[in-house]
């Protein structure tokens, strides 16, 4: 199945930055069934995942100045916009930052590494080629090995509404009662995306959340601590008689997964 052609504020990619990438291929390898393969003449150890031959996303091995630049393992989004340079300047001009200015990587696109106000990061890019749209978002029905929903905690609710809306035209659809958490708000660009919340108190810092589809939750969880994760959460009840868990990975990245039980 092939999505919609990628437009404007569609997530197409995910990228996971970490300290050790051949840990992290032996983590999520059987985790998410995810198959690899290394990106040929790059001058950094850049790997992508794969899940029945459809590319998803890629593992970037920090190296040392990036570490001492502050980089952490984390998995990170990339949202297509129409003209990068001018949506680093609408970024700004909405209150985020531009850590990383726009640049072209070499048969894909230009990019740029960006914050929302809060300074929470994602990556903006324009593909060169967008006949073929991206699947690494099953946004028109559930994929095993995909990512699933997109979930930002972040410490201005309101203000994160305000800003993705003017810089990606994604709008509120609905939103489901959390009790003392506030409120769980559903985002629709065309289709649901993904939802965004007050950061919860146990979460160090607000951060994007990528949950990513398995056939069976406590299967994953199991694989996940015979594997070295350093946290494994409990499986949580989530609308559609489906369950959510969060863990950290061996790398200390957060990492989310969605499915049956």
């Amino acid at each position: 199945m092939t999505n919609h052609k990628n437009k404007h504020g569609d997530f197409i990619w995910y990228e996971l930055m970490t300290s050790d990438i051949d840990g992290a291929e032996k983590f999520y390898g059987p985790l998410l069934n995810w198959t690899f393969e290394t990106v040929p003449g790059s001058d950094v150890d850049y790997r992508i995942f794969s899940h029945d031959n459809t590319q998803i996303g890629g593992f970037l091995q920090l190296n040392e100045d990036m570490m001492a630049g502050g980089a952490k393992p984390n998995m990170t989004g990339y949202i297509a916009v129409n003209n990068v340079d001018e949506c680093c300047a609408d970024i700004i001009t909405n209150g985020g930052a531009v850590l990383m200015p726009a640049w072209d990587i070499d048969g894909v696109g230009r990019t740029a590494f960006v914050t929302d106000p809060q300074g929470i990061p994602f990556y903006i890019m324009a593909p060169l080629n967008n006949d073929h749209a991206s699947e690494s978002f099953a946004a028109l029905a559930p994929r095993i090995g995909h990512a699933a929903w997109n979930e930002l905690s972040t410490t201005d609710q309101e203000g994160a509404k305000t800003f993705y809306r003017a810089i990606f035209g994604w709008v509120v659809d609905g939103d489901m009662d959390m009790g003392p958490m506030g409120k769980y708000e559903f985002w629709r660009h065309d289709f649901m995306i993904g939802a965004v919340m007050t950061k919860p108190d146990e979460m160090p810092v607000p951060n994007w959340v990528y949950y990513f589809r398995v056939v069976s939750l406590e299967k994953a969880a199991a694989i996940a601590k015979e594997n070295g994760a350093l946290s494994v959460g409990e499986l949580q009840p989530i609308p559609g008689d489906e369950f959510c868990l969060h863990g950290i990975d061996p790398q200390g990245a957060l990492f989310a997964l969605v499915g049956q039980k």
